[in-house]
C-alpha cells in the first residue's frame, strides 16, 4: 500500500507530524477515513512496526484484540476495500465528512532583492 493509494480511498493522516520526526512509510503509519459512520464511529487503519499487515479499528490506537475488527495483508487491496465497505455497512452507512484540520500558515520571510 502506498500513501497515494490510501489517500485515493479517502484516508488522511491520523496525526500529522513534522517531516523530520516521521518514521519511514515502510516502517509504520496510521490513517483515518475522511468520513465518520452514520452512528458516529470513526475508521482507522494502521501498519504497526514489523508486522506485514494493516489493522482496521474504530479507535485510533487499538490496544486489545477486541478493538481490531479487521486485519488485511499490506498489499491486499481488494480485502481492504471489502473491509471498509463492511465497516460502514455494520455502522449504518457513511456519515458526514470529517472537518478539515487547519494547517500551519507559517511562511518563511523572503527578503526583496
Amino acid at each position: 500500500m502506498t500513501d497515494t493509494y490510501l489517500r485515493s480511498l479517502g484516508f488522511v493522516l491520523a496525526a500529522p507530524t513534522p517531516r523530520h520526526s516521521q518514521t519511514s512509510f515502510d516502517q509504520a503509519w496510521r490513517y483515518q477515513y475522511d468520513h465518520v459512520a452514520a452512528d458516529g464511529a470513526h475508521l482507522f487503519i494502521e501498519h504497526p512496526l514489523g508486522i506485514a499487515a494493516c489493522r482496521l479499528s474504530a479507535v485510533e490506537a487499538p490496544l486489545t484484540p477486541q478493538d481490531i475488527f479487521g486485519s488485511v495483508g499490506l498489499h491486499d487491496r481488494p480485502a481492504l476495500e471489502a473491509a471498509i465497505s463492511a465497516f460502514y455497512k455494520v455502522h449504518g452507512g457513511m456519515g458526514a465528512l470529517l472537518p478539515v484540520r487547519p494547517t500551519s500558515a507559517f511562511q518563511p520571510y523572503r527578503r526583496q532583492l
